[in-house]
């Protein structure tokens, strides 16, 4: 073979391989660094990079966010009761080259570091504390990784338990715990409802009372201005009969005679009731001087006086024939 085509050949192949090994494509995830005869260099962004073969040496960091599973342990709690507990811690790479030079293998060191911090921050808190605070728990642990991380270039964006479970006894005091104050809701809700019921029933009968009252008085008060109205209405006719009657009188001018035949009209009718009393409103004298007169109007001349019948009321309510 001709040794200027083989030459060319060769040179070929050579221009090949070191434009090859001259060309770093690093991906959107990633940075790449540079170390040239051991020394870092610089950083690779993503696309097309240029370095000098045989002198460049290119490692890839991964930039996304990567899960840390912390494994479950037992740790006291600040009460004296060992509870297991584990959690998950979210870290991402904010400097490659820290990440790289500075820590050995920093996802294994994180865990570690949430392992114990796991214990200080639990040590810290009773029982019941660890079980309703997991927010704080989970808001100190990641202040305390981040802290601790910066310098290897990492950031711990989140940290959060999965479970925290106590021992069986424990788990079976709290069940029945909570079943009683259940059932001490439950029993207050009764007693408030009940309680409820009989102040609206309560409300309801007095309020029921109220209104019977308004309206017996109502109708009291309707009554007695019937009643006043009637009284009026019955001393404004008899005012009237008794004015009329007076004109009749005082216009037929009666005598002694007149008055005194009225009166004994009335006497059978004051002797029908049962009082021991009868009150007599002309004097006991002018009636039998009237009596007497009458006797001598119808006497017959020259004889005797005739036998004339006329009732007497007595005071023990009976009468007599005079």
């Amino acid at each position: 073979m001709n040794p200027v085509i083989l030459f060319l050949i060769v040179a070929v192949v050579f221009a090949f391989v070191i434009v090859s090994m001259s060309i770093r494509i690093i991906r959107p995830f990633e940075r790449g660094l540079v170390e040239r005869l051991g020394k870092f260099q610089r950083i690779l962004d993503p696309g097309l990079n240029l370095i000098v073969p045989f002198f460049d040496n290119v490692i890839k960091m991964d930039m996304r966010e990567v899960v840390l599973d912390v494994p479950p342990q037992l740790v006291i709690t600040k009460d004296n009761v060992n509870v297991e507990v584990d959690a998950v811690v979210y870290a991402q790479i904010t400097d490659p080259a820290r990440a790289r030079y500075e820590i050995a293998n920093y996802i294994l060191a994180a865990t570690k570091l949430a392992q114990t911090n796991l214990r200080n921050v639990i040590g810290e808190l009773d029982l019941d504390s660890c079980l309703s605070s997991r927010d704080e728990i989970n808001g100190q642990l990641r202040d305390v990784l981040d802290k601790a991380t910066d310098k290897w270039g990492v950031k711990v964006n989140r940290v959060e338990l999965q479970r925290i479970d106590p021992p069986q006894d424990i788990t079976a005091a709290m069940s029945r715990q909570m079943k009683a104050e259940r059932d001490k809701r439950a029993a207050i809700l009764d007693a408030e409802a009940v309680r409820q019921a009989e102040i609206t029933k309560a409300e309801g009968s007095r309020q029921s009372q109220i209104l019977e009252a308004e309206g017996y008085a109502q109708a009291v008060k309707t009554k007695a201005d019937a009643e006043k109205y009637r009284q009026i209405a019955v001393a404004a006719g008899e005012a009237n009969a008794i004015e009329t009657v007076f004109q009749a009188i005082h216009n037929g001018r009666p005598d002694e005679k007149l008055i005194t035949l009225k009166y004994l009209d009335m006497l059978p009718k004051f002797a029908e009731g049962s009082a021991n009393k009868i009150f007599l409103p002309f004097e006991a004298s002018g009636i039998m001087s009237s009596l007497a007169a009458m006797v001598e109007m119808v006497k017959p001349e020259g004889g005797a006086a005739k036998k004339t019948t006329v009732p007497i009321a007595t005071t023990d309510g009976s009468s007599e024939q005079v």
